[in-house]
């Protein structure tokens, strides 16, 4: 009894750890971003995705295990010939990612192998489109193409090209200094474009600065010579109207007796000024009434004011 007792004891351990082996084998935790690829007697069965999943022990098995992430792969230097015959030497780095597992298993032996020899030829076909000007001048536009290359033939592959940047494109000794030379000669050429400019823009300065400047002098005199000839009309205006006022004012003194009287002696005073100025001027003086000496002109003038004060 103790003997069967101990048999079946056995026989449920065995049990017990043959279905603990089995669900062991048959669970399967499948990390984020990542993909199994089940076979099934050697063929393909399911594609398991992240999560919990079951298989068949000893029937089913991991044929690939598919990483879902964006990749960087290094794309080894290369010579490749441009449109106008100058090797270059170019390397680069594309990224990609795996889209279908199943196409990435049983599509291609090694997808990063054929993506990458697939880079290095579709970049050699790319650059010998171009010259070798543009391929410094459009590296952009050389890596949109190149990436839509790959994708059009990687697609039974089931990987998609994300991006392909060119690290390093090395021309020949020789032409990288023919292009220096280039270059220094562009600066130079530049440098004195921009003198030239300079001493231009600097002459049409002065040649503004002058023609301002002259106009300038211009419009004040021609407001100074206004001014002078507003100032002397006003000055002719002014003195005309003192003139006509003095006269005014002579002439209604004049209308009354004691003017006539001033009037008469002004004229006898200036009667004798003139005579006084004739004896200055000359030596031979003709005077009224037979006077010859000054003292008789004097005397006669004297004699005319008397009686005209005894008149009034």
């Amino acid at each position: 009894m103790e003997e069967l007792l101990s048999y079946i004891l056995s026989v449920q351990t065995l049990v017990l750890v043959l279905v603990i082996f089995l669900l062991k084998g048959s669970i399967k935790f499948v990390p984020q971003n990542q993909a199994y690829v089940i076979e099934r007697f050697g063929k393909y069965q399911s594609t398991k995705e992240a999560g919990l999943n079951f298989i068949l022990p000893f029937i089913d098995r991991i044929s690939a295990d598919r990483s879902l992430k964006e990749q960087a792969v290094d794309v080894p230097e290369q010579s490749a010939i441009t449109k106008d015959n100058i090797s270059l030497h170019v390397d680069g780095v594309l990224y990609f990612r795996v889209l279908d597992p199943y196409k990435a298993t049983y599509g291609v032996d090694d997808y990063v192998f054929a993506v990458t020899q697939l880079a290095q030829t579709t970049m050699r076909s790319e650059l010998g489109k171009m010259e070798l000007d543009k391929t410094f001048e459009e590296r952009d536009v050389l890596n949109t193409n190149i990436v839509a290359s790959i994708n059009d033939a990687a697609g039974p592959w089931g990987i998609q090209v994300l991006r392909y940047e060119i690290k390093d494109i090395v021309p020949p000794q020789s032409v990288m200094e023919a292009m220096e030379a280039q270059m220094k000669a562009e600066r130079v050429k530049r440098a004195q474009i921009l003198e030239s400019e300079g001493d231009r823009q600097a002459a049409i300065n002065r040649a503004e600065g002058e023609k301002a400047s002259v106009v300038l002098a211009a419009e004040a005199d021609k407001e100074e010579q206004v001014l002078r000839a507003e100032g002397e009309a006003k000055a002719i205006v002014a003195v005309a109207s003192a003139q006509a006022e003095a006269l005014r004012q002579v002439g209604e003194a004049a209308a009354t007796e004691e003017g006539q009287k001033a009037i008469q002696l002004d004229l006898a005073s200036k009667a004798i000024e003139a005579k006084r100025a004739i004896a200055k001027e000359s030596s031979v003086v003709l005077l009224p009434d037979g006077a010859t000496e000054p003292s008789a002109v004097v005397a006669q003038a004297m004699t005319i004011i008397q009686q005209m004060t005894k008149g009034s």
